[in-house]
């Protein structure tokens, strides 16, 4: 403080040590230091030793919160992974890169414990190289199965909408879908496993055909690629089995139910898939045969789902009809006008006996009604699919053995010769 407010300070704050004289004031200070002195000489020692065990017990201490805490977070770790495997639930990534240029991948999960919803992390993953949906779906793939959390508990995923994620051919979201399969994919993998144990070996095929004689079967040999053959010979499979692969034989007739259902639902898709192979395949016949197979579908709304195979069941018809309806929505949402397919309405016309298709292709119908023709042409004439080239492709491969594996397929005629359907002027 100023020497020159040091009075005003005294008079204001101290007014009953005005009157002092110098000693007394010399006298204060004595005692303080003194007062300091003691204190230092006195509890220095004891003030160290408390202030050194004061850091002992606090460092002991900050261990054994530390310790408890990362055991506690194992625990709750370890419990979260084992409900995992448990239940279903939904799942939520994002990648980002952090300033050091480091790819990072968090995964969150969604489900219901205990009457409540919770949503806890799962993990944090350094992705080493790129960030394509493929070195996503890797990260993930070998963190379920380190732990082992079953992938097809996955009901719902959640994600930036980023190509990587949401791709339709390599995006996260594709590959998972391939793997999260569900029972009836891994009812169809048992089928291909027993067909595989069967067809590999030339033994057990001359064997299964012995067995298949014996018991009368009409067929005798499994085919590739076949549920329908498969189902017919399944007591059989079942017989032969027995003495190969118990374990196999066992899981075969635990799901006996999925693969009956798995072979109706094939022989009824093979069906609409040789009616849309053909020559003669317009646009509106397409509409017709996938309109007609689409309409077979039961309510699936209404449908009741009591046990969980029957629900397996539904849910499966209906994302089967969700994605027959989009992958053939331009086909089914084209409007055909009814005159085309019935130009007389109820009126009983000879011309009109063959069918639409040999009346719209009368020669006088261009001339006659030019304006209706632009319409109907495009409806005749348009492929509705690549059969003929996907044929053609066939034919190449029957052309192009190892004997005849020089051939030149575009110079030379082979190839039309085989597909064409012109007659061929040849003179005798």
């Amino acid at each position: 403080m100023k020497p020159s407010k040091l009075q005003d300070h005294l008079r204001r704050c101290h007014p009953d040590k005005t009157e002092k004289d110098l000693k007394f004031f010399q006298t204060l200070k004595d005692k303080y230091f003194r007062r300091g002195l003691y204190w230092t000489e006195c509890s220095l020692r004891r003030h160290k030793e408390i202030m050194v065990c004061g850091r002992l017990t606090y460092s002991k201490i900050r261990k054994t919160t530390y310790y408890r805490r990362e055991n506690s977070l194992k625990q709750q770790y370890c419990f979260l992974c084992n409900y995992l495997q448990t239940t279903h639930f939904s799942i939520q990534l994002d990648e980002s890169t952090l300033p050091d240029n480091a790819a990072l991948l968090l995964a969150y999960v969604r489900f219901i414990m205990n009457q409540e919803i919770y949503e806890e992390l799962l993990f944090a993953r350094t992705l080493i190289t790129d960030t394509k949906g493929e070195s996503i779906f890797h990260v993930l793939k070998d963190y379920f199965i380190e732990k082992p959390i079953p992938l097809s508990n996955i009901i719902s995923v959640a994600t930036d909408g980023v190509t990587a994620m949401v791709g339709r051919y390599r995006g996260f979201i594709s590959y998972l879908k391939q793997n999260v399969s569900g029972v009836l994919h891994e009812s169809l993998h048992l089928v291909i496993d027993a067909v595989n144990r069967i067809r590999s070996n030339a033994l057990n095929t001359r064997l299964f055909a012995q067995l298949c004689e014996k018991n009368d079967e009409h067929f005798h040999q499994l085919l590739l690629h076949t549920v329908e053959r498969f189902f017919a010979l399944f007591e059989t499979i079942l017989e032969f089995l027995d003495t190969k692969d118990k374990i196999l034989k066992e899981n075969l007739m635990k799901r006996k139910t999925d693969i009956a259902y798995l072979t109706d639902l094939f022989t009824k898709f093979n069906m609409v898939n040789l009616q849309l192979q053909g020559d003669s395949l317009n646009l509106i016949k397409t509409k017709s045969i996938l309109s007609a197979f689409l309409a077979r579908f039961p309510n699936l709304s209404q449908t009741s789902c009591q046990e969980d195979d029957v629900s397996t069941y539904v849910q499966h018809l209906y994302a089967f009809y969700s994605d027959f309806e989009s992958r053939f929505e331009d086909i089914l949402t084209m409007v055909i006008p009814p005159c085309i397919i019935n130009p007389y309405g109820d009126i009983e016309e000879t011309n009109f006996k063959n069918g639409y298709q040999q009346f719209w292709l009368q020669n006088n119908i261009p001339v006659t009604y030019p304006i209706l023709w632009n319409i109907v042409r495009k409806f005749l004439i348009s492929f509705p699919s690549s059969y003929l080239v996907e044929r053609g492709f066939s034919a190449v491969t029957n052309f192009l053995t190892k004997k005849r594996n020089r051939l030149d397929i575009i110079s030379r005629g082979d190839i039309r010769l085989t597909l064409t359907k012109l007659t061929q002027n040849v003179d005798n």
